[in-house]
């Protein structure tokens, strides 16, 4: 990779965030700290960043309203028929009265159809869910403060409760960009750390997600497999795959 894609490459990570680490570039550019450090030295002399301890901020330390990963429209289109069964199988999980967090994502979108007459209460960042959910009258639907990131039109606010730590569901159920045995893996920080808030008000955490999220890497753990007590997951996983989790004591749901 030419000096000129390096830089532009870094130019559009700190679009959509506000740091990024060396360690990350190094591995995003197939380049070693040494050939990172000039790039974000020339980068820094042109006014396009600022260097700062263990990586790069944005110049004007902005905070943009972009993350990482596919777009959803776009994701929504890869794996949709594993992830309509997954959607259907994980919402046999919710009963009537429950109070349910649905995290963001295009496999946990699949469950709004599967919900549309049960009594529920939902708390979700997903504008996509609240309006799939709109139809149902006997669905109670909240919404986090926050940003509103709009190629996934989803609403984080990493920082502060978002107005919902008074919220208490019996079970969150959240996708992943990847799934072993580091854990739940999720390639933005500001992602990880409002699912980690929606966590901490949840009793159970459902993960979602298609057989090819089990072949994959991210570079930021949500959470260890000890946090995550079911997986459902298509009928395209093999044992093999699957062992780790059973070994780690979560209930597997095959979907489909």
């Amino acid at each position: 990779m030419h000096a000129s894609e390096r830089s532009d490459l870094i130019s559009n990570i700190l679009r959509e965030r506000d740091f990024v680490s060396l360690q990350d570039l190094c591995t995003r550019l197939k380049a070693s700290p040494a050939t990172v450090r000039r790039d974000l030295e020339r980068l820094e002399a042109s006014g396009r960043l600022k260097r700062v301890h263990g990586g790069a901020r944005a110049a004007d330390d902005h905070v943009g309203t972009q993350l990482l990963g596919v777009p959803f429209e776009l994701n929504r289109q890869r794996n949709a028929r594993a992830k309509a069964a997954i959607g259907r199988a994980a919402a046999k999980l919710c009963r009537s009265g429950d109070a349910i967090i649905i995290d963001g994502g295009t496999t946990t979108f699949q469950m709004c159809p599967h919900l549309s007459r049960t009594e529920i209460q939902v708390l979700t960042n997903s504008l996509h869910i609240v309006n799939a959910l709109l139809s149902n009258p006997k669905a109670q639907i909240a919404l986090p403060g926050g940003t509103i990131y709009r190629e996934q039109n989803i609403v984080l606010d990493p920082f502060e409760d978002g107005g919902f730590s008074h919220f208490h569901a019996t079970t969150m159920f959240t996708g992943a960009a990847a799934l072993g045995p580091r854990g739940v893996m999720q390639s933005d920080a500001i992602l990880v750390q409002a699912e980690r808030r929606f966590m901490s008000c949840s009793d159970r955490l459902v993960v979602v997600v298609d057989g090819s999220k089990l072949r994959t890497s991210a570079n930021l753990v949500l959470c260890a497999l000890s946090d995550v007590d079911v997986v459902v997951t298509d009928s395209g996983v093999s044992k093999a795959e699957l062992a780790p989790l059973r070994a780690a004591g979560i209930e597997v749901v095959v979907a489909g």
